[in-house]
């Protein structure tokens, strides 16, 4: 008896052994396919042109590094500097994508709230018409939407490109199902009891609770607005390097086919993907421990 409770004791820890060996191979795999791109670009980015050409991809890097980064900003070296301006890419990307992400994930916060909380009568149709508006691509209107800045004279300006964020459906889709899920309206009604007022309980109560879908949906609003090509594109018609965002600016690099040089498209490619980096391994961090804090609350 004893011996058969050890043999199947053996088998079942040899099983969990398999499993994990098999999870973290497939785990491993996985962050290699979204990793090698990444790696990719950022190598390339430090190789010449003629070595791209002769030996195609490379996770090595290179010598050229300098001599890239010569020819992208120095005139001089160059003609790519007329249209790429790092510094300039960086300060109007930055801006756009931090304010449209901003008022993006607080305004959604506070209308996935308002429908969670709150009953009212149209609150059914409201939901339904925030996932009709979801359905509809952003070029079908964008016609009408240029047509409309053109009239108020919101084109070359950056506001059209931060205010319509207040209106996010699908922040306030994603935000809305997660605090149907996760949201305790208990803890609403007990802070009524002790006094507390509407807005305060969304700041001192909601907010922490919400934290995990306030920085996923950041993380998904920055990388959106930050890599958004197509509206910039139609509402700065002057097309002034100082208002081009970086999105723009690579275009320009990567469209200029009278002086093609791979090392210098990729270099440029490269310094626009660092700062989504950046803001992705800060926000992970924060979604990690919002996680934690609200299992521990819960």
């Amino acid at each position: 008896m004893a011996d058969s409770y050890n043999q199947s004791s053996s088998a079942y820890k040899r099983m969990i052994m398999t499993h994990s060996i098999i999870r973290f191979i497939v785990c491993v795999l996985l962050s290699v396919i979204c990793l090698l791109p990444i790696i990719i670009i950022l190598m390339n980015g430090t190789r010449s042109s003629a070595s791209i050409i002769a030996n195609g991809f490379s996770i090595v890097p290179g010598n050229a590094l300098s001599d890239n980064w010569a020819k992208l900003t120095d005139p001089d070296k160059g003609p790519f500097s007329a249209v790429y301006n790092v510094w300039l890419g960086y300060r109007n990307s930055l801006f756009i994508s931090l304010a449209a992400t901003g008022v993006a994930v607080l305004f959604s916060g506070l209308t996935a709230y308002g429908l969670t909380v709150y009953h009212f009568k149209l609150r059914n149709f409201a939901t339904t018409f925030i996932l009709a508006v979801l359905m509809i691509p952003t070029q079908v209107v964008s016609a009408g939407f240029l047509d409309f800045m053109i009239k108020i004279g919101w084109v070359d300006n950056y506001l059209p490109l931060i205010l319509p964020a207040i209106a996010s459906p699908s922040t306030v889709f994603f935000m809305l199902q997660y605090m149907r899920s996760s949201f305790p309206l208990d803890i609403v009604e007990a802070a009524r009891i002790d006094g507390s007022g509407e807005v305060r309980t969304f700041v001192q109560i909601a907010l922490p609770i919400l934290k995990p879908a306030f920085a996923v949906q950041a993380i998904f609003m920055f990388v959106g607005n930050w890599n958004n090509y197509y509206t910039p594109s139609i509402i700065l018609l002057s097309n002034k390097l100082e208002q081009r965002t970086m999105s723009m600016m690579i275009q320009s690099v990567v469209a200029n086919d009278k002086n093609i040089d791979y090392g210098v498209q990729y270099l440029a490619i490269g310094m626009s993907v660092l700062p989504v980096i950046i803001i992705y391994l800060i926000l992970s961090k924060f979604i990690v421990k919002g996680i934690a804090l609200g299992a521990v609350k819960g």
